[in-house]
């Protein structure tokens, strides 16, 4: 698109023609927004229209470059891995992504977990667990890299790298509607992981964002399952886009292949901060159930991303791995060497 339609009225005009707009074009205007050089008249137009019209991977691409470019970097080195939700689904479900993240970095590989408050449900969020559990949400860029060096696993609060995102979290307060500022937390970790699960509770959402981190060379699982969680279900079926190479494609995943018994939604529930540090607490020390099940599934589709040119193949091989990391007390040691390293950052 032309450049002389990066004014307000030129892309929001374009929009409601049903014209997809470049990267750069959407970049443009959330630099406006962060700038302050935007009237809550002109975002608010603007997203409405973008949203009517359905977002495309290039334009969520734009939105996200240019908030990262107003982010705080953090270096870490070797390979790593996110797990991440969009969240909104509405479920009410406990810290899924959060003890994963645990579950993972017992098996010997890091996990460096990009995340915020909750927005939209009555369960508390990561960085709400996060912080009960005594884990300071102000770590500095130096400081969470040596977190991740030291325990395998790091925690980056959203707002405190990227404080552009109070202006955006104004919008999304502000409008009640979802809209992509909604969805673009998977691509905002300001230390640019290479390899991601990523949940998803808009279905529409499943292959924009997935076509989103293959332009970014990322390789990562985009998942929802059927019952409504941005996350792998053990509820029944999950869609799941493996993004790997440049490419995507779409899957279609059954708890039943791993063993795993159905369940219902109401069994995976979490609830305030203090609820969820109890439950992650007995997950990591091997208590059995469904929210263990849940847990160790996303920790193995989290697992798979590293080997992705074998597509799920290694999901089964990559559980076992989990739960050995559980039932051997690798997790629990994780989970407290966490903590006690938080207590020397303080």
């Amino acid at each position: 698109m032309a450049t002389t339609l990066r004014t307000w009225s030129g892309l929001i005009s374009a929009l409601l023609a049903g014209s997809d707009l470049s990267a750069a074009d959407t970049g443009w205007a959330m630099d406006q927004l962060v700038l302050g050089d935007a009237s809550p008249a002109q975002i608010s137009g603007f997203l409405i229209a973008l949203r009517a019209k359905g977002e495309t991977s290039d334009e969520l691409i734009g939105l996200a470059a240019a908030l990262r470019s107003h982010a705080t970097p953090v270096r870490i080195t070797g390979p790593f891995v996110d797990i991440v939700g969009t969240g909104g689904d509405r479920t009410g479900a406990a810290n899924i992504s959060t003890m994963a993240s645990v579950v993972v970095a017992a098996t010997g590989v890091t996990v460096v977990k990009h995340g915020g408050r909750a927005a939209s449900s009555s369960a508390a969020g990561s960085s709400d667990l996060v912080e009960h559990l005594g884990i300071p949400l102000d770590l500095s860029a130096t400081q969470a890299a040596q977190m991740a060096a030291d325990v395998g696993l790091t925690y980056l609060f959203a707002p405190r790298f990227n404080p552009a995102l109070r202006q955006v979290a104004v919008v999304r307060r502000e409008l009640a509607v979802p809209t992509a500022v909604n969805v673009l937390a998977p691509l905002l970790n300001p230390a640019d992981p290479p390899h991601q699960l990523v949940g998803v509770a808009n279905p529409q959402m499943l292959p924009v964002l997935a076509g989103a981190l293959a332009e970014q060379g990322k390789s990562a699982l985009v998942a929802r399952g059927d019952d409504g969680l941005d996350k792998l279900t053990t509820t029944g079926y999950s869609r799941v886009w493996v993004v790997h190479d440049g490419s995507t494609r779409e899957a279609v995943f059954d708890p039943r292949s791993l063993g795993l018994r159905p369940t219902s939604l109401a069994e995976l529930r979490g609830g305030d901060a203090a609820f969820n540090a109890r439950l992650m607490r007995d997950v990591v020390a091997g208590e059995r159930g469904p929210v263990r099940d849940v847990v160790l599934l996303n920790a193995a589709a989290a697992l798979t991303t590293l080997t992705l040119e074998r597509g799920l193949e290694p999901l089964a091989d990559c559980f076992e791995r989990c739960a050995e990391a559980v039932d051997s007390g690798k997790a629990a040691a994780v989970l407290d060497r966490w903590a006690n390293q938080s207590l020397a950052c303080q």
